[in-house]
């Protein structure tokens, strides 16, 4: 089940319709009250989160799921104004997964949809990581720092398993964006902001990642050898 929460009656029906035509529950919603309403009934596999609503706006909407222990690890992506680059920041550190920018075409739309819920669902039971102080269970979504359990977003999470699989090999930028993000996506910055809160975010074993100047990153080297 897909969640969107936007006031604008035509916008909210077309892009429910695109996605039902590929397939998809989708329950849109023109008040944020609604939405939790909806929320209380039922727990969806992703959230599309307008950011200029009535009752309260898409940021404090996302404030509240992501200090929610039910709701914190649903991929939300943002809907931004085409030119308000505070807005796309601002929900990227606050946990966004992703975000588009209005006017957007249903193509790019459902491309990013697909491509978030094919990463989620894609997950590994039989195989786990420990390098160092760090600890991550794919299967059991599992992340653990010194012992101490560490709660990631889901884009922060995506590209942690991405350097993990890459067993110490540099990943591209293009290869991070493209895989994360998905085919559509060319908002290098994103990536660097991400990376940063996923190093803090993992304390002591932040150090792990590394970057590789004009090229990627890489999540350690010589500790796989």
């Amino acid at each position: 089940m897909i969640y969107f929460i936007e006031d604008d009656a035509n916008i909210r029906k077309l892009v429910c319709y695109a996605l039902e035509k590929e397939g998809y529950a989708v329950k849109g919603y023109g008040l944020p009250s609604e939405f939790w309403q909806g929320l209380k009934s039922e727990k969806p596999e992703l959230i599309l989160l307008d950011i200029m609503l009535p009752e309260e706006d898409g940021l404090s909407i996302l404030e509240k799921l992501q200090a929610d222990e039910n709701t914190k690890n649903i991929p939300v992506v943002m809907i931004t104004a085409r030119d308000s680059e505070f807005d796309k920041v601002t929900g990227l550190d606050m946990g966004a997964d992703d975000y588009i920018a209005k006017p957007f075409g249903m193509t790019e739309l459902i491309s990013r949809v697909r491509a978030i819920l094919r990463r989620y669902e894609k997950t590994n039971p039989s195989k786990e990581f420990k390098i160092r102080d760090l600890y991550v269970n794919p299967g059991k979504h599992i992340i653990k720092v010194c012992g101490k359990d560490i709660t990631l977003s889901f884009k922060e999470y995506s590209l942690l398993i991405a350097l993990l699989e890459a067993d110490g090999n540099v990943v591209s930028r293009d290869t991070l964006l493209r895989s994360v993000w998905g085919e559509f996506y060319d908002e290098s910055r994103t990536l660097d902001v991400h990376i940063r809160k996923l190093r803090v975010k993992l304390g002591t074993a932040g150090e792990l990642i590394k970057t590789v100047k004009n090229i990627g990153y890489k999540l350690g080297g010589d500790i796989y050898e």
